[in-house]
């Protein structure tokens, strides 16, 4: 499922099920050690080196001893991983999720106003305009902390310090 989501939201395509291990020219191995990020989210950096890449197949099987120390917590972290360092999804993801909710909250503020002033009598005294002013600063917060992740997520992609294009040799 990690991989039907990151190649939604990403723009480098990670190959569903590839493993980490792997056989790569030194022009691969050149680009990768070139990199010089640390945290190291490598099944999108060798795809994003965007070199030809063949895959072995091999037959998965079951270990025979021993357990692995990938726990489902692990597993979730590096997906996790993987979102930030090849997506901005979720900062786009707060954006819109502010966008929305403060214009829903405005236009349920109307409607609250509106309401008032043709009947009087036909909420309790305060509590609709209550929630509508919570949900309206809730957005716009949200909408702000969205904005600044942008500039933040830009930021964080310039640091990373990837170069603009990988010129492979042909020999």
């Amino acid at each position: 499922m990690f991989y039907k989501v990151v190649n939604k939201i990403s723009s480098t395509q990670i190959v569903p099920g590839a493993r980490d291990y792997r056989m790569m020219t030194r022009q691969m191995i050149d680009a990768v050690l070139s990199l010089k990020e640390y945290n190291r989210f490598s099944k999108g950096i060798f795809s994003w080196v965007g070199f030809r890449t063949k895959y072995l197949d091999y037959h998965n099987v079951e270990r025979v001893a021993g357990e692995t120390d990938w726990t489902t917590w692990k597993l979730f972290k590096y997906a996790m991983d993987g979102i930030a360092d090849f997506s901005e999804a979720p900062l786009n993801m707060a954006v819109w999720l502010g966008t929305t909710s403060s214009v829903v909250a405005l236009i349920v503020l109307i409607v609250v106003i509106i309401r008032k002033i043709v009947h009087p009598a036909s909420s309790i005294l305060g509590w609709a305009s209550l929630v509508c002013i919570i949900l309206l600063l809730g957005g716009i917060q949200l909408l702000c902390l969205g904005v600044v992740g942008k500039y933040i997520g830009r930021i964080y992609a310039q640091v990373k310090q990837r170069p603009v294009y990988i010129v492979q040799e042909k020999k």
